[in-house]
């Protein structure tokens, strides 16, 4: 899976708002000092999860943003959709429009798969999960099988 910088500069300065008491407001400069993001590039994050409904703001000099939902009802899939879309395409073409044939047809299936088992842990896992650091057991045990395999490879493990 690639993400773009700004998807994953969105998760993460969602998941620092879930952090906060709700009510509590975050001021752009102060969410992207917490999670090293470029502020002006946050603007422009913060404006989409707004236009999706995911975050509130409010005006002036006691403004800020904050979660427009409790963390527990907001998942990684949503941050990701606002962002960047759907959570898996081949050169941005629908997966029933995809010009397969021939052996290369089962392809198809392999990329549902994949979208499949994205959306399942994604979807699975909500912004309160990850502040919490509590994740979905189905979701810690795909992470724990990940690590395993790096350690048998010989590397470490990233993350």
């Amino acid at each position: 899976m690639r993400m773009s910088a700004k998807a994953e500069y969105g998760v993460r300065a969602m998941v620092e708002m879930a952090t906060l008491e709700g009510g509590v407001l975050v001021k752009t400069e102060d969410l992207a000092k917490a999670q090293g993001i470029p502020p002006q590039f946050l603007v422009d994050i913060l404006s989409d999860l707004r236009n999706a409904h995911l975050v509130r703001s409010r005006r002036g000099r006691d403004g800020g943003y904050e979660l427009a939902r409790p963390p527990a009802q907001i998942s990684l899939a949503d941050v990701l959709r606002c962002i960047d879309g759907p959570l898996a395409s081949v050169h941005d073409t629908g997966l029933g429009d995809l010009p397969y044939s021939g052996a290369t047809t089962g392809l198809t299936d392999v990329w549902r798969a994949l979208r499949a088992s994205m959306r399942a842990v994604l979807e699975a896992t909500s912004l309160a999960d990850v502040a919490g650091g509590r994740l979905p057991p189905e979701v810690a045990a795909l992470a724990g099988d990940y690590q395993d395999q790096e350690r048998q490879r010989g590397r470490r493990p990233a993350g």
